[in-house]
């Protein structure tokens, strides 16, 4: 029989975690908190908790939830003309001096993947870095949609890639490729598929009558999406994350009417997704990380900040790109450090690091450790820097 101990702490812990970061004004990201607290009652601490078969199915759920809401926020009509450019420029820009930051880590001996390091410090966590835009009042100016288009492209890339060069399938890179391919003409399809059926006003009007009831069907569909992507894409050698991602984008493409997406349909999603399953995703993440490894030894605790100054270089330097929307200084240097917020993929791609025999635990929890630091420090201090812009809502044409 299936204890479910260890859920109900973890489910309980997602209750407080919110509720203690109100009490004290604290303004970090609950993931943070989630994962330090799952150390805390893991087994390496207090011993309450494991990460058993129950709290395992409901973290592998919450993931999916997490890469689908990280899907839903990806704008593709953000992702053309001169700001498609830009931002890919960046972010090749950037994967470069991963990849030379990961060879020379390999060098000297702290890391066996440099690719897989590469695309773990090229990411960004576009999820935490929307709502420090939204409260500095850069959300809807030219250079704020550059920076939220360029983290895009930073969080999409790197799902794409982890599933390309590092799945857990036995197919070489090239067949990689060609499924990813396939995978890429069978979601356009469906997608196709899915907006053509919406032009059938019946079954339009009849899904409209059933989302504002106990059917809730909006939410049942994508949570069907979700699952049949992942099924999908881990059917045809990818990782399922790439699937659970991709159902993210096509829903928001699906959604074209504002006032149904966000007054009706995405707050449920989101109640779904961040009030019951993801919590249990960094809990559990907390659960499983050698903490022990990373502070019994100084040499792994060095390895923490040397991380961080990776990914703080790797993804800062390219916002220099960003100069010709810029009207100071500060805003790169803002975008800069917003750009080097990233949690989700090096807990994730570490984590399969991990399951491949690429990165050791211990370089997992330095790597999970250098990303707690940076969605703690860097939009806080970016925050600052970009509110004196608030008066300058215009900006200039980015096309």
């Amino acid at each position: 029989m299936i204890s479910l101990t260890s859920a109900a702490l973890v489910a309980a812990v997602a209750v407080a975690v919110p509720i203690v970061l109100r009490l004290a004004r604290a303004r970090i990201p609950e993931a943070v908190l989630e994962i330090v607290v799952g150390i805390v009652i893991g087994p390496q601490v207090l011993g309450l908790a494991v990460a058993d078969e129950a709290v395992q199915v409901l973290s592998l759920v919450g993931l999916g939830f997490l890469l689908l809401l990280a899907g839903l926020e990806i704008d593709l009509r953000r992702l053309r003309g001169r700001v498609l450019v830009v931002t890919v420029g960046g972010y090749v820009a950037s994967f470069g001096i991963a990849l030379g930051a990961g060879l020379a880590l390999a060098a000297a001996g702290l890391v066996r993947s440099p690719v897989l390091v590469a695309v773990i410090l090229s990411a960004t966590s576009l999820g935490i870095i929307l709502p420090v835009l939204a409260d500095a009042g850069e959300a809807d100016t030219t250079f704020g949609q550059l920076v939220v288009a360029g983290a895009s492209v930073a969080e999409l890339v790197p799902i794409i890639l982890l599933s390309l060069l590092f799945s857990q399938s036995e197919h070489d890179v090239v067949s990689r490729a060609v499924l990813l391919t396939t995978f890429g003409v069978f979601a356009a399809a469906v997608l196709v598929v899915v907006l053509g059926v919406e032009r059938w006003r019946r079954l339009s009007q009849t899904l409209r009558d059933l989302q504002q009831t106990t059917s809730q069907i909006r939410v049942r569909a994508a949570s069907a999406l979700l699952m049949a992507y992942a099924a999908i894409a881990a059917r045809f050698g990818l990782e399922a994350i790439l699937g659970a991602f991709v159902a993210g984008v096509t829903i928001r493409v699906v959604d074209q009417d504002p006032e149904m997406t966000h007054q009706l349909f995405r707050p449920k999603l989101e109640g779904a997704g961040y009030g019951v399953f993801v919590p249990f995703f960094f809990v559990s993440t907390g659960l499983t990380l050698d903490i022990q490894a990373l502070v019994s030894n100084p040499a792994t605790l060095a390895k923490v900040p040397l991380f961080l100054a990776c990914l703080l270089i790797a993804r800062a330097l390219p916002a220099l790109l960003y100069r010709p929307w810029a009207e100071r200084l500060s805003q790169l240097v803002a975008a800069g450090l917003l750009q080097a917020t990233s949690l989700s993929i090096p807990v994730v791609g570490g984590a399969l690091g991990v399951h491949l025999g690429l990165v050791p635990p211990d370089n997992y929890a330095a790597l999970v450790a250098a990303g707690l630091v940076s969605v703690i420090v860097f939009p806080a201090v970016a925050l600052p820097l970009l509110r004196p812009s608030g008066a300058s809502k215009a900006g200039r044409s980015a096309r």
